[in-house]
């Protein structure tokens, strides 16, 4: 089914009632951003009456176009005064807005952000439109206003998990070797792509074992970017042990987190950031740079090891010391399992902005 088509049973209208909440995905595209939403809708689809508005995601309801949400979105939800838009980009609090203040429907607008730094101008005066803002940490409640709670992000445990056989798992993709190492996310320079080669490059010759992966795909604008680490890969003889794989369909991204045994991440800047949490639930532990929310995953230790912004000398100290040790990256990977089951699951995280949006319901 096409995202803009409205499913024959539409779940703008199940069972006589009118949904109450609306989730919106409007890219296209398999973002970050686009894995938090699907998560969640994945437990709120069995707490609201929701609609999913927009491109499909994952395992979630066949989205209905953005007439059919405005049009549902003009009769309150039984039982409510006004129903939920949840947006989390620009061009879905656009629309948000334009319902709720020039079509007047009875709509309220939730907003999630993740930013750890202030927002240009249109972003901003979007935001202070909205009727509350969920930060997903301390530090990004510092730069939004109407921040109504903080919730971090969750990882759906059910879908990252850990394996029974590690090895297996990774022989089971065929990339050689006999351990992995993975980064994850688009290949740019904000998400330090080039500082994981450079790490990978010093690395690899002290483990002959193991092999890289830079799974993501290259923006056009950043093709010139991604051929000139090729380039370095292939002068230092490591083109069959670090990878370029493209962007992995979202269902097969588990199966890889079963199979590394390490994730480093290295970006220059971060929101929050799921890969570590994804690979965490997974068994495999990270060495990070000090972005995101990753200190906080780390545990002080327990499950990753976070390092300086742009320090390739401090990443391969800790890559280096974790494959050497056997015994140390088993133990760390059974607290990152323990840390993301205990204190980052998507279960708590829809938790935490269900209590946001009956704060809304109750009181306006």
């Amino acid at each position: 089914m096409r995202s803009g088509d409205v499913p024959k049973e539409s779940s703008a209208d199940k069972g006589g009632r009118v949904t109450e909440l609306f989730v919106t995905n409007f890219n296209p595209n398999f973002t970050g951003v686009s894995a938090t939403a699907a998560g969640i809708v994945g437990v709120q689809k069995g707490q609201f009456d929701l609609a999913l508005v927009g491109e499909p995601l994952p395992e979630c309801p066949a989205p209905i176009s953005r007439k059919a949400a405005i049009a549902a979105s003009k009769t309150p939800p039984k039982g409510r005064d006004f129903a939920i838009w949840h947006v989390r980009r620009n061009p879905e609090m656009r629309v948000a807005i334009w319902a709720r203040d020039v079509l007047r429907c009875p709509i309220k607008i939730v907003f999630t952000s993740a930013a750890q730094r202030f927002h240009s101008a249109y972003p901003r005066w979007l935001i202070n439109r909205m009727d509350a803002v969920i930060a997903t940490t301390p530090e990004a409640a510092n730069f939004v206003p109407h921040v109504r709670a903080v919730v971090p992000h969750g990882v759906d445990t059910k879908r990252f998990s850990a394996g029974q056989d590690r090895s297996a798992d990774w022989d089971a993709f065929g990339y050689g070797g006999r351990v992995g190492l993975a980064t994850v996310g688009r290949v740019r320079p904000e998400k330090g792509t080039d500082l994981f080669v450079d790490a990978m490059i010093r690395t690899l010759p002290e483990h002959p074992d193991a092999v890289a992966l830079v799974v993501g795909r290259a923006a056009r604008e950043h093709r010139s970017f991604e051929q000139d680490l090729k380039d370095r890969v292939a002068a230092a003889g490591l083109s069959d042990r670090i990878l370029f794989v493209g962007e992995l369909p979202p269902e097969q991204l588990p199966a890889l987190m079963r199979g590394i045994s390490l994730l480093v991440a290295l970006p220059r800047y971060e929101g929050y950031g799921m890969t570590p949490l994804e690979a965490m639930a997974s068994g495999a532990p990270f060495v990070a740079s000090n972005a995101g929310y990753y200190r906080a995953f780390s545990g002080k230790g327990a499950a990753g090891s976070v390092i300086g912004q742009e320090d390739v000398d401090g990443a391969v100290v800790e890559i280096n010391r974790l494959l050497s040790d056997p015994a140390t990256l088993s133990r760390m990977s059974d607290s990152a399992v323990a840390r993301a089951r205990g204190h980052y699951s998507i279960e708590g995280e829809a938790a935490g902005i269900a209590q946001v949006y009956e704060a809304l319901w109750q009181n306006g």
